[in-house]
């Protein structure tokens, strides 16, 4: 069982019978009280956050039971991501609500990892660095950079948006941080 001391950010917890990850948390210390804490906590099967605040108390959590499996991302259709498990075969999806921003990383063929809570598939783990190919930019222009503008938009493999340096050309692979959604650098092959 996990305390208050124990919800930090990443951690996960059953709350309600679910499976959740605290994503804030904040510990505020009042004069001569116990203390709050102020967290928000992301649902890993619905994908919603909410927030939450806990008086300083013996309040106690359990812990999540997930554990990870490795998957291919086979195509998306709609709302709705495919994957098989490496191991079974066994084909699944996952929805973009479930999955959020890391929709924007993941390519077909890519090998993934599954997050599952009593053996059923509920959110993916990426890496938070990722190589990706830019597959359309325009080109830069010497002495376009006006007002301190030294960025242009750029379309990554997997049909996403990300501002690029003006030297990055079509067909580069990038280094992008899959938190933050950012450029990091250019990959020389």
């Amino acid at each position: 069982m996990l305390t208050l001391n124990d919800l930090k950010v990443g951690v996960f917890i059953k709350l309600d019978g679910e499976p959740c990850q605290v994503v804030y948390s904040d510990h505020i210390k009042m004069a001569q009280s116990k203390g709050i804490l102020r967290t928000k906590i992301k649902n890993l099967i619905t994908g919603s956050i909410v927030e939450k605040t806990f008086k300083g108390g013996g309040e106690k959590f359990e812990e999540a039971d997930l554990n990870q499996t490795k998957a291919n991302f086979l195509y998306k259709e709609g709302e709705n991501y495919f994957f098989m498990d490496n191991a079974t075969y066994d084909q699944f999806s996952l929805n973009k609500k479930q999955i959020g921003e890391k929709a924007n990383f993941i390519k077909e063929g890519s090998d993934v990892e599954i997050l599952r809570f009593e053996e059923r598939p509920i959110n993916l783990v990426i890496p938070i660095k990722m190589v990706l190919k830019v597959t359309q930019t325009s080109e830069g222009v010497r002495g376009d950079t006006a007002q301190g503008s030294v960025m242009k938009e750029a379309i990554l493999e997997t049909g996403h948006n990300i501002k690029v340096p003006l030297f990055i050309k079509n067909g580069e692979d990038i280094l992008v941080n899959t938190e933050t959604g950012k450029y990091l650098e250019r990959v020389n092959k």
